[in-house]
């Protein structure tokens, strides 16, 4: 990375060394030359005679299909590769006057400044490096400093995810990012099968990378333990794939590939994730055999539906992304299949949307609450089935 403040803006250059880009590039074609071997495997196979053999012909084909999840794998590592390599920046003038103005602003705070850089991304997005430290006997949060820099520079910054809470007393390095234009809260509300003693839904809110939010809630089939261990499990590999690197679409690929090489006939769970880019608003939902997702707009309710079967049933699975821009106000609500089911002891499921639209709550949490309160008194109490609601309350930054 380039360590000199310039006096104009630098084109677009590569975050890595030379050598390190190359490298990875060089890890990337080795990984996709081998996924070429295995399709070239597959393609000398499919041209030997057919087996008579059953057993040995579902052999055959089991090993076709890990052959070609291993090919999927590999060609998306090397993806991840490739990205790292070519990631870019653009590093942005600070002038003198405003160098000396900030490090001054930092110094009545009682915090010393050594480096400061100003960068682009490619995506437009600014980012600013310090190098700074308390004096002894302060205690500055890096939360204050944001709040200053944004003062100094003009635009709002606020901390890395992976900040500490204070300044340290050593030279330490500490990164601040362009606010995004939303924030979101969230709502959580459960309810456990009145036969059993935990739940079979599992969900996650992650922030995958800066500036988005992901929710993730999955289904196991039936109840109970065995439920609860599936869906937990397919949770577990989605936070892993998707902090690793890995797209939306390769994860699921990856986690329904794990559950069929597990061989339990019964292995199987919900996926529903919704991914919503903080920056611009755009929202994403992928849906696995899961139940309707609603996007609540004022009194406007849109249903998000998929029609395909969950995890762990088949292969190759009908996987259906849908895309969306929210604006401020919009919530999103997830729900799990005993949320439907208990509504179809009442008014019926296909009543929940207009329901919704008639929720004036504001607080997530309260919205996940009523609807989780509303279902259960349509099924007189009974819950039959899991119930998990989450919520999603998206508004602009002022």
């Amino acid at each position: 990375m380039k360590k000199q403040l310039m006096n104009g803006d630098l084109p677009f250059d590569n975050v890595l060394p030379e050598y390190g880009r190359k490298k990875l590039l060089m890890y990337a074609d080795s990984f996709r030359d081998l996924a070429s071997t295995f399709a070239d495997i597959r393609n000398r196979e499919s041209l030997e005679p057919e087996i008579d053999d059953r057993q040995e012909y579902l052999w055959r084909k089991r090993l076709v299909e890990n052959r070609d999840l291993m090919a999927d794998h590999l060609n998306e590592m090397a993806e991840i590769m490739t990205q790292v390599a070519e990631e870019s920046y653009r590093s942005l003038h600070i002038s003198e006057r405003k160098v000396k103005q900030l490090a001054h602003a930092l110094k009545e705070e009682n915090i010393l400044l050594k480096e400061v850089f100003l960068l682009e991304k490619e995506d437009g997005h600014k980012e600013i490096n310090l190098q700074m430290r308390a004096v002894k006997g302060a205690n500055p949060t890096v939360e204050a400093v944001g709040n200053l820099l944004s003062v100094v520079l003009n635009f709002r910054l606020v901390p890395s995810c992976l900040s500490p809470i204070f300044v340290a007393r050593e030279w330490t390095g500490y990164q601040y990012l362009e606010e995004p234009r939303f924030h979101v809260l969230t709502g959580v509300a459960k309810a456990v099968k009145e036969t059993e003693s935990i739940s079979g839904d599992n969900y996650s809110f992650m922030d995958v990378r800066e500036g988005s939010l992901t929710a993730v809630l999955s289904d196991g089939m039936g109840s109970g333990e065995k439920a609860c261990r599936d869906s937990e499990f397919v949770i577990d590999l989605t936070e892993k794939f998707l902090e690793a690197g890995f797209s939306k679409e390769t994860a699921v690929q990856m986690i329904n590939g794990s559950l069929i090489a597990g061989g339990e006939p019964q292995n199987m769970s919900t996926l529903d994730m919704c991914r919503v880019d903080l920056y611009t608003g755009n929202c994403e939902f992928i849906k696995i055999g899961s139940a309707p997702s609603y996007i609540k707009r004022e009194n406007l309710i849109e249903q998000i539906s998929a029609r395909n079967l969950p995890l762990g049933v088949f292969y190759e699975m009908d996987m259906e992304v849908t895309r969306r821009r929210l604006v401020d106000g919009d919530y999103i609500i997830l729900v799990s299949d005993g949320i439907l089911d208990a509504l179809s002891q009442g008014i019926g499921e296909e009543m929940l949307p207009e329901m919704l639209g008639k929720i004036v709550m504001r607080n997530p949490s309260e919205i996940a609450n009523h609807i989780l309160n509303f279902c259960i008194h349509q099924s007189r109490g009974k819950i039959r089935d899991d119930m998990t609601v989450l919520v999603i309350g998206v508004w602009e930054n002022l």
